[in-house]
């Protein structure tokens, strides 16, 4: 089976650890350029629990959210790339700003995110979804000096 799969599918793999007394970890982001700082941070978020689903941002997600020059890699190249990571057991594109549909399905039992997040600055509605789900929410630390906009900054320069 591949590692990028529906949502749909993903509920039910979720809904069946969750049986099996195991605990599924999400994490979502757009995964533009992946470097050390993300490579170190999925396997942060891997080490949480039994399985790491990664949610990414959808092109158009990723445009709204960043701005028109971006994406750099589109939804599907981002995606394989993600998925051959063997931190990242699967991954789903979503198309929304947030990832409210993707927490409401999945009811991870441990949520993600980046140290440049903390729990009161997560977006509302996501955490309104898991507060309901009653997930555990992790802040996980940045690697210093890697991050997506500073790697384009620096092939930008002449």
């Amino acid at each position: 089976m591949s590692a990028v799969s529906s949502l749909e599918n993903l509920a039910a793999i979720s809904s069946r650890l969750r049986s099996e007394g195991r605990r599924l970890v999400l994490t979502n982001g757009c995964f533009d350029i992946l470097h050390a700082g993300h490579v170190d941070y999925l396997e942060r978020a891997r080490e949480l629990g039994d399985a790491l689903v990664v949610a990414l941002n959808s092109d158009r997600s990723v445009s709204e959210l960043k701005g028109p020059s971006r994406p750099v890699n589109s939804e599907s190249d981002r995606a394989c790339v993600v998925a051959a990571l063997r931190a990242v057991d699967y991954v789903v594109v979503f198309d929304s700003l947030r990832a409210t549909e993707v927490i409401r399905a999945l009811k991870p039992a441990l949520y993600a995110k980046g140290g440049d997040y903390t729990p009161d600055s997560l977006n509302a509605e996501e955490l309104a979804a898991l507060n309901e789900a009653g997930t555990d929410i992790h802040i996980l630390p940045l690697v210093p000096g890697r991050s997506t906009t500073a790697i384009l900054e620096r092939a930008a320069k002449p």
